[in-house]
């Protein structure tokens, strides 16, 4: 029988420890979640893993990798399997594993023993033309010895590439890597929970300031998504795309500062009026003045910079080109869209086709063209939100 690649020795015990450090310093869940299912596959040599999350009483299929078939670590992939709940149940290898709280190894799944309560589900094999054989279950278990999930490793391979069990051996160090995944996907889950909190919190204070200029909640919702998807579409690592998702809401908070009588004028400001309004960039700026919450620092620095052109000809400070934040820059594509695409008092709401040639020749001149053509890459999406998020 082939022997297996895994050793355990001084270079995968410090692997172990290069994971781990890697994994905490892992703020995103979604890119954690891959992380753990590559860092363990890697370590055990399988051809193929599952990550299952517990939630609302069943496992959230969260991420699926598989070499053979080129299913790949990332979002894409993992999206295809998100919406999956299996039931925790003693019928299925991940339900078993919760239920038991112990690692569970099967040397074929097309041969399990009659004194197993559990079987392997064949439907994924006959759809992609794929073979399981040895699979190792491995439940995530918490500082409170609670599953918060399941890893489940498919396929071990030997040092001549052949499918063979997993060995008893690997049993402590998949645990050892498994626990510190439980650790560091409990750190994002809080996390996240608490960013979600942050956006109601800022959702609640722009939709004050909104309401102010009879602009609504899904205004400000919009530009939000709006420009996650352009810095989606820029390539920007997926912290700081969630960054200006939840911080752009409050592009306008300072309009909260500006008098009724100019801020509600149905027809257009007198220079002097104009100067007034321009003012809600800095006031807005200075409510954000102070924190030491790297969020409310992006908060304040798109209040100050969303009205700043490219070309140099905006305001407060007519900032040009790359000397704009690149958060001010992604924000004045989106709030301008919507607002051209929005009935306002002074004006009625353009048709969403006619807005995208404003978008457009303003490349170079009011936008930045980066910022354009990533709108443009996004806009099936920027388009589902517009007609998902009317008012």
């Amino acid at each position: 029988m082939s022997r297996s690649s895994i050793t355990i020795n001084e270079d995968v015990l410090g692997k172990l420890i290069e994971i781990g450090i890697a994994l905490s310093a892992t703020r995103r869940l979604e890119d954690l979640l891959d992380k753990i299912t590559t860092e363990a596959r890697k370590l055990t040599y399988s051809d193929a893993a599952s990550l299952y999350l517990v939630e609302d009483g069943g496992l959230r299929f969260a991420v699926s990798q598989n070499e053979s078939l080129k299913l790949g670590a990332n979002e894409a992939a993992s999206r295809a399997f998100a919406s999956r709940i299996i039931a925790i149940s003693a019928e299925s290898i991940v339900g078993y594993a919760v239920l038991t709280k112990e690692v569970e190894l099967v040397e074929d799944a097309y041969a399990i023993a009659s004194d197993k309560p559990y079987h392997h589900n064949k439907a994924f094999d006959q759809a992609n033309n794929y073979r399981t054989q040895s699979i190792m279950t491995v439940p995530m278990l918490d500082v409170d010895n609670a599953v918060i999930g399941v890893l489940q490793l498919i396929n071990h391979l030997s040092v001549d590439n052949e499918v063979i069990p997993y060995p008893e051996a690997a049993v402590p160090l998949v645990k050892a890597l498994a626990s510190q995944a439980a650790v560091a996907v409990k750190s994002a889950q809080l996390s996240k929970e608490l960013k979600a909190v942050q956006y109601d919190t800022i959702i609640r204070l722009s939709t004050a300031a909104e309401f102010r200029d009879n602009e609504t909640a899904k205004h400000v919702q919009r530009v939000g998504l709006y420009c996650k998807t352009i810095a989606e579409q820029l390539g920007l690592p997926g912290d700081e795309q969630e960054a200006i998702h939840i911080s752009s809401p409050m592009h306008d908070i300072g309009k909260i500062g500006i008098p009724d009588a100019i801020l509600l004028k149905p027809g257009r400001f007198t220079p002097e009026e104009r100067k007034v309004m321009e003012t809600h960039t800095q006031i807005g700026a200075r409510i954000m003045e102070g924190s030491r919450s790297q969020l409310i620092e992006t908060c304040k620095s798109i209040a100050l910079s969303h009205h700043e052109k490219f070309d140099g000809t905006g305001y407060p400070f007519g900032l040009k080109g790359e000397a704009i934040p690149l958060v001010g820059r992604i924000v004045a594509v989106a709030d301008v869209f919507d607002a051209v695409c929005s009935k306002r008092v002074y004006k009625e709401a353009v048709p969403f086709e006619d807005v995208l040639p404003i978008i457009r020749t303003g490349a170079g001149q009011h936008f930045d063209p980066a910022c354009v053509e990533a709108f443009f890459k996004g806009l099936p999406a920027i388009r589902t939100i517009f007609h998902d998020l009317q008012d």
